[in-house]
C-alpha cells in the first residue's frame, strides 16, 4: 500500500506462452542456489518422477490392438495426459523440491530431508503442477499436534513490522553458511536430520523448480505471514538475477495482509474473473474502474453479449460489492452492526434494489437470493434478529456475525449464495474468515463503467446515511407481490423514484434519470404502436426460473433450470377503461391503472419454448402473443400487434450476433405492428388470480 515494489524486475518474469530452453538441470540450478539464498541445505532438495508403476498398469489395462500413444480412451484429457508421460519417459525428471518452512522460534528458515518408501518421490499421478501433486501422505506420520504450525495470522492481532526496501529479511540470506557437524565422520545428510530434531517439526511444505514448454515455473509454499513471503520473493529475485533465469511464480498466494494491494484475474467458464484491490476514495474508484473497462476493451474482452434472439443481456459474471474497513478492526459492519441492519431493512423495502442489477437468474435458487425470497418465516426471525443488532458502537464484533449468520443464507444453507454474504465478517471456522467484510452479490457486470460507478454511487450514499441515521423501518410482506409485480419494469422504476427521493431527502443530488440506462438495459422494448389516441407498448419482463428436481445424466446428477416461461409487461397510454380493454390471444388482461389517467399496465406470463426437462410437458408454447385492444362499445378490435419468440419466416439463426445492430435487427423482427383479430369480438371474462394480480398466466386454463 505504501508504493515499494514488491518485484524490482520485471524483465525476469517469463512469458509462459512464449516457451523456452529451461530443463530440468536448469530447475536443479536453481532450487541448490535458492537453498543457499534462504541459509538451507541445498541437499534437501529431491527430484520428482511420474509413478512409473500406475503408468504402466494404465498401460496394461488398455486393449491389446490399441497403442499407448493413440490410446482410445472416452476422456480427451486423458488421452493427452497418457500421452504425453509416455513420449517424454518415465524416467524423465518433472522437476524439483525444497522442503522449506518458517521456524517461528528461532525466526529462520528451516528444511529437512523428505524420505520414501520407495526411495524417491514419485508424484501423484495427473497434470496439474508439481506443487499440487507431492505425495505428502507418504511423508512420515506425526500425530496432528505436533505437525508443522500453518495456522494463518489472527487478522486482529499485532502486524509483523516489514523491513525497510526488505533488505534486512533479505540480508539474513546473502551469505551461505554450511551446518558444522557435532562429530566428525558423520556425512551431510546426517547433519540435516540432526538439524531437523533441533527445529521441533517435520517440515511438510515445500517450493517446487518445474520446467514446463521450456519456461522454469515455481510452485510456491503455503506461507502465514507476510514478512516471511516478501523476503521468499526477495530470495528468489535475487536468485533469479545471480542466474539470469527468468521464471514464472505460481503456487499460494501471499498471505492476507491488509497492507498489500491485491490484483488477480481468474478464467471462470464463459467469462474471466477480475479482483481488484479496495479504494477508499470516489475518485480512486473512478480511475479504476475506468481502467478495467479500457483495459478489457484492449484485451478484445466485452462486458456484455446477445442472445439468440437479439436480447441485449450482461455477461452473467457478478459485479459483486465488498464493503469492508482498512484492517477487520477498522471494518464499519463490526463498528457498527446496526448499519448492516439497515443494509438488509433498506433492501427488503425496496425489491427494485434486488431485480434491477441482477441477471437474468433470480429467485430462490439464484446465485443471490433475498432474504424474504423461498421461505415465509425467515422475516419472522429476521424482525427478531434485527432488534438484537446494538445502537451505536458495538465492543464485541463476533455479535453481528452470530446474530445474522443463519438467515443472510439461501435455501441450502450456504451463506455465499445470499443476497448479502457474510462468510468473510467473522466467521467462527478460521481467522481467515473474520476480515470484517459483507459482500453485496445481486449486481451483474453493467455493460459501461459508468452503469458501474452508478451503482458504486447508490451504495456509497446509502451507507454513509445509515452510518449516522440508522434505518428502523419493519421488514414488508411482500408475498406473491415480489414475483409479480415487481417483475414489471413499470414498478421497478416507480420503486426506484422512491429511492432517489429518499436520498434527496437525506441530502444526497441522486438524480433518478441515472437509472434509466439501467431500465433500457435490464427491460427492452419490443415494440410500440399508435391506434387513434391509445399507444400500446410492449417490454422485457423477469421470470424468475425454477430450478427442477434431480435427473440422471450421461455426466452424472443434475438438477436443470426451467428456462421455458418467459413474461412481458403490456403498457396502453390514453385507454378509456370503460370503454376499451387489451387481449392476449383472445384472453383478458388484468390491467392495472399507474396512477395517471389512461395509464395502464400488465404482465404477461407464457410458455414460450418446449424444453426436454421443465415443468408442464403437457402445455406447447404459446407463441406468437397477439395483442388487441378491443373496443367494448362497438364489439369490434381497433387494431393490435404480434410478438414472436422466434423469427416469424423460420430464419432461426443458430449463431449469436456479432455486434448491437446486428442483435437490433433481430428483435425487430420478432415484433409486428400488426396481426390483430378481425370481425367481431365479444369481450372475454376476466381471470382473477389472487396469486399474481398483475399478470395473466397465459398456462393457467390451458389443457
Amino acid at each position: 500500500e505504501d508504493g515499494r515494489a514488491i518485484w524490482r524486475k520485471p524483465e525476469l518474469l517469463a512469458d509462459p506462452s512464449r516457451g523456452g530452453s529451461a530443463n530440468d538441470a536448469s530447475a536443479q540450478r536453481f532450487i541448490t542456489r535458492l537453498a543457499r539464498e534462504l541459509g538451507i541445505a541445498a541437499a534437501h532438495a529431491q527430484a520428482g518422477y511420474e509413478d512409473g508403476w500406475y503408468y504402466l498398469w494404465k498401460e496394461g489395462v488398455l486393449p491389446e490392438n490399441v497403442d499407448v500413444l493413440d490410446s482410445k480412451l472416452k476422456s480427451k484429457l486423458e488421452r493427452e495426459r497418457l500421452r504425453r508421460v509416455f513420449e517424454q519417459g518415465l524416467d524423465k525428471v518433472v522437476g524439483y523440491t525444497l522442503p522449506l518452512g518458517w521456524d517461528p522460534v528461532k525466526e529462520r528458515w528451516v528444511s529437512n530431508a523428505w524420505k520414501f518408501r520407495r526411495g524417491h518421490m514419485f508424484l501423484l499421478p495427473g497434470d496439474s503442477p508439481m506443487g499440487l501433486r507431492l505425495p505428502l501422505d507418504s511423508l512420515l506420520w506425526e500425530p496432528e499436534g505436533e505437525r508443522q504450525p500453518l495456522t494463518p495470522r489472527d487478522p486482529f492481532a499485532a502486524r509483523d513490522a516489514i523491513p525497510e526496501e526488505f533488505g534486512e529479511v533479505h540480508a539474513r540470506y546473502l551469505t551461505y553458511v554450511e551446518p558444522a557437524p557435532e562429530r566428525f565422520g558423520i556425512h551431510e545428510q546426517a547433519a540435516a536430520d540432526e538439524h531437523t530434531e533441533q527445529q521441533g517439526f517435520f517440515v511438510r511444505t515445500a517450493i517446487c523448480a518445474e520446467p514446463r514448454d521450456g519456461v522454469l515455473h515455481l510452485f510456491l509454499p503455503p506461507l502465514t505471514h507476510l514478512s516471511h513471503w516478501l523476503a521468499l520473493i526477495a530470495a528468489i529475485e535475487a536468485t533469479a538475477s545471480d542466474l539470469g533465469q527468468e521464471i514464472v511464480l505460481e503456487g499460494y498466494q501471499a498471505p492476507e495482509d491488509e497492507r498489500l494491494r491485491r490484483f488477480s484475474v481468474t478464467p471462470d467458464p464463459g467469462v474471466i474473473e477480475v479482483n481488484v484491490q479496495p479504494e477508499s476514495s470516489w475518485e480512486g474508484l473512478v480511475r479504476l474502474s475506468g481502467e478495467l473497462y479500457e483495459e478489457a476493451r484492449l484485451a478484445r474482452l466485452g462486458t456484455e453479449k446477445f442472445m439468440l434472439d437479439g436480447r441485449h443481456t450482461g455477461t452473467g459474471g457478478g459485479n459483486h460489492v465488498t464493503l469492508g474497513g482498512k484492517s477487520p478492526a477498522d471494518s464499519p459492519v463490526l463498528r457498527r452492526p446496526q448499519l448492516l441492519g439497515s443494509l438488509v431493512r433498506y433492501w427488503q423495502n425496496h425489491p427494485s434494489l434486488s431485480y434491477l442489477f441482477s441477471g437474468l437468474f433470480i429467485g430462490s435458487t439464484s446465485q443471490a437470493p433475498r432474504v424474504d425470497e423461498a421461505r415465509d418465516e425467515s422475516l419472522y426471525e429476521l424482525e427478531i434478529a434485527l432488534q438484537q443488532l446494538p445502537q451505536g458502537d458495538a465492543l464485541s464484533p463476533w455479535l453481528v456475525d452470530r446474530v445474522m449468520r443463519n438467515l443472510l443464507v439461501d435455501i441450502t444453507g450456504n451463506t455465499h449464495r445470499a443476497e448479502f454474504c457474510i462468510d468473510k465478517l467473522y466467521s467462527p471456522d478460521s481467522s481467515s474468515g473474520r476480515r470484517g467484510l459483507v459482500e453485496f452479490r445481486g449486481f451483474e457486470m453493467p455493460p459501461h463503467e459508468r452503469m458501474s460507478l452508478v451503482q458504486m454511487l447508490l451504495l456509497r450514499s446509502l451507507i454513509v446515511h445509515f452510518w449516522e441515521h440508522p434505518y428502523v423501518q419493519k421488514p414488508v410482506r411482500w408475498g406473491t407481490e415480489l414475483h409479480d409485480r415487481f417483475m414489471l419494469p413499470h414498478y421497478v422504476e416507480r420503486d426506484l423514484v422512491d429511492v432517489g427521493s429518499d436520498l434527496k431527502r437525506w441530502g444526497y443530488a441522486f438524480d433518478k434519470r441515472w437509472f434509466d440506462p439501467f431500465i433500457e438495459f435490464r427491460f427492452p422494448r419490443y415494440g410500440t404502436i399508435n391506434i387513434d389516441d391509445i399507444e400500446l407498448e410492449l417490454r422485457f419482463a423477469i421470470e424468475p426460473w425454477n430450478v427442477l428436481g434431480e435427473e440422471v445424466t450421461a455426466q452424472g446428477t443434475a438438477r436443470f433450470v426451467d428456462s421455458s416461461v418467459e413474461r412481458l409487461q403490456v403498457k396502453v397510454r390514453g385507454l378509456t377503461d370503460s370503454r376499451h380493454l387489451v387481449t392476449c390471444n383472445g384472453r383478458r388482461l388484468p390491467l392495472r391503472n399507474t396512477g395517471v389517467r389512461g395509464d395502464f399496465v400488465a404482465g404477461v406470463r407464457f410458455k414460450a419454448w418446449q424444453l426436454p426437462s421443465g415443468l408442464h410437458p403437457n402445455i406447447t408454447p404459446q407463441a406468437p402473443l397477439v395483442f388487441d385492444i378491443v373496443d367494448t362499445w362497438n364489439g369490434h378490435s381497433l387494431g393490435g400487434c404480434t410478438y414472436h419468440v422466434e423469427h416469424p419466416g423460420g430464419r432461426n439463426p443458430e449463431t449469436f450476433p456479432v455486434n448491437a445492430y446486428e442483435a437490433e435487427s433481430r428483435r425487430l423482427a420478432r415484433f409486428w405492428q400488426h396481426g390483430h383479430t378481425p370481425g367481431p369480438v365479444d369481450p372475454p371474462a376476466e381471470e382473477p388470480n389472487a396469486d399474481c394480480p398483475f399478470t395473466l398466466d397465459m398456462r393457467r386454463g390451458t389443457k
